[in-house]
């Protein structure tokens, strides 16, 4: 499993060899996604790298509230990037109540996020080799990634 220090070390490590390569203006910001167990990740890198990372989005994310010490959730106030978080109807109705502590949290911290139930949505519904595949709901959701990414990484 990779710990939360692990998380840190190896998003800050990741940056530092992006922002090595001759290709990468490490002027503009850096954008990050996850699906399901890579939402975490999303959230624990734009806290691991703040300065860097501009933008990030969680597909169905999976432990983004949790009741640990170093819940996803609780590092939002060490992020500086706006987020969109998308997420299933199905693990809406499981952790119905992880949405509004997601939105306190970014609220709280003052920092931008787009959070939303994709209604019809199932867990995997982005990812076109998913039994739960939904077209019309994924290029919504990307559609919402890429206007961030416009917004938060130019």
């Amino acid at each position: 499993m990779l710990t939360p220090q692990a998380t840190i070390h190896d998003a800050t490590a990741l940056v530092a060899f992006l922002d090595k390569q001759r290709e990468v203006d490490s002027k503009r910001g850096v954008g990050t996604t996850g699906y399901c167990m890579g939402g975490p990740l999303v959230i624990r890198t734009a806290a691991a790298v703040p300065g860097r990372v501009r933008a990030g989005g969680s597909f169905h994310g999976g432990g983004l509230v949790t009741d640990d010490a170093d819940s996803p959730h609780l590092l939002i106030p060490k992020t500086k990037a706006g987020f969109l978080i998308a997420i299933a109807e199905n693990d809406d109705a499981r952790a119905p109540a992880d949405k509004d502590k997601l939105r306190a949290a970014f609220d709280a911290a003052k920092v931008p996020a787009e959070i939303e139930v994709y209604k019809s949505a199932m867990h995997g519904w982005c990812t076109l080799d998913s039994d739960v595949y939904n077209q019309v709901q994924a290029d919504r959701a990307w559609a919402r990634l890429l206007a961030l990414f416009d917004k938060a990484l130019a």
